[in-house]
């Protein structure tokens, strides 16, 4: 099977008196798609539709213009290619890590069977499971289980990987641990993934494109960059608005992470994957404060020379300045009504975005 690059469709699905109506729909699937929402709007439920785990699922689903939903007509899971890791990681309690791995690989072609079995001894030592292989499954942490479960869905062989909420019952030291290996799995082993949250700090880690959802149907899909470039974003919970910013990390520097923008460097206070082409900063909008001229004298490291594009209302008595800096990339500030009145802040005015280190997390 080709690598799944588009998913078309229009699904329905009636649990109990739940209903799923997804409305039309067309996903490209390079890099990561999150489907995001409150509890109970239908995440899964669609997960589940797409993936062909629930039988009474209708509608019409296409994937690189292969059928693989019409009507009550569907595609057998097994022949659709997908690997998943699952919220409780729906382990064999019974069985060792080793034989769990082991025995979704009997259902796998012969040819495939083989790959997968040459790829073993790399995938377990890559999720870092190598020396818990004979140790029982109800023997593990929570994020040890995971690991096990993603190592599972890797020697399958997928050309989708599903998760579904896959680090909610995690400690915090577990899910930045599963996180780091989540971003290396997509950029070493670079198969689509549809993953489920409802946690927005993971869909500004993880996310490519977000799906959004509400009562069992799609509101909008958007490119992460588009989710966080309007005010009313839902990805904005209690720290209020964030700014995600792409660039190539650069080597160390006195205990400080730089990182590339165009013409212009960003320094973290945490390491980032120099390996990596790319990697992210989140940045809180209360985190970014504006200056008419670079200030030399100020314990404040990162100035970055911008332009505003837009003053919007926020909670009273504060304004969000949106920035667009000289690569492209859009930021956000937060400044009080006060200090926007004081500045003289417009539109198209040129300013200096800064920013912390400490504020900053990779």
């Amino acid at each position: 099977m080709a690598a799944i690059h588009v998913i078309q469709g229009h699904l329905k699905l009636l649990l109990g008196h739940f209903q799923l109506d997804s409305g039309e729909f067309e996903l490209p699937l390079q890099g990561v798609t999150v489907l995001f929402g409150r509890s109970g709007s239908g995440k899964s439920t669609l997960l589940r539709a797409i993936s062909g785990l629930d039988k009474q699922t209708e509608g019409l689903l296409r994937v690189n213009g292969q059928v693989w939903q019409n009507g009550k007509h569907s595609l057998p899971t097994p022949q659709r290619h997908i690997g998943f890791v699952f919220q409780d990681a729906a382990l064999f309690p019974h069985m060792s890590v080793r034989q769990n791995l082991l025995y979704g690989l009997k259902r796998l072609p012969k040819a495939e069977r083989k790959a997968a079995e040459a790829d073993f001894e790399g995938i377990v030592t890559r999720v870092g499971i190598a020396d818990k292989l004979d140790r029982g499954v109800n023997f593990l942490s929570g994020g040890e289980r995971q690991r096990v479960a993603i190592a599972r869905a890797l020697l399958m062989r997928p050309k989708l990987l599903c998760m579904d909420e896959p680090l909610s019952a995690l400690d915090w030291r577990s899910k930045s641990e599963l996180l780091k290996l989540i971003e290396d799995v997509v950029a070493e082993y670079r198969i689509p993934m549809l993953y489920i949250t409802h946690a927005p700090a993971e869909v500004e880690r993880l996310a490519d494109r977000v799906v959004f959802m509400k009562d069992g149907r799609i509101e909008t899909i958007e490119t992460l960059q588009e989710a966080l470039a309007r005010p009313d974003s839902p990805l904005f919970d209690d720290q209020g608005a964030v700014s995600v910013l792409h660039g190539q990390p650069l080597p160390s520097q006195e205990g400080l992470h730089p990182i590339r923008l165009g013409s212009d460097t960003l320094w973290l206070s945490e390491g980032a994957d120099t390996q990596r082409e790319q990697v992210r900063a989140r940045i809180l909008a209360r985190d970014v404060s504006i200056a008419l001229s670079d200030p030399k004298d100020l314990s404040v490291i990162n100035h970055l020379y911008c332009e505003i594009v837009e003053l919007v209302e926020s909670a009273a008595p504060r304004l969000l300045v949106r920035l667009q800096m000289q690569d492209g990339q859009k930021l956000f500030a937060e400044v009080t009504t006060h200090s926007a009145r004081r500045l003289g802040l417009q539109p198209g005015q040129k300013v200096y975005a800064l920013i912390k280190a400490v504020s900053l997390t990779e």
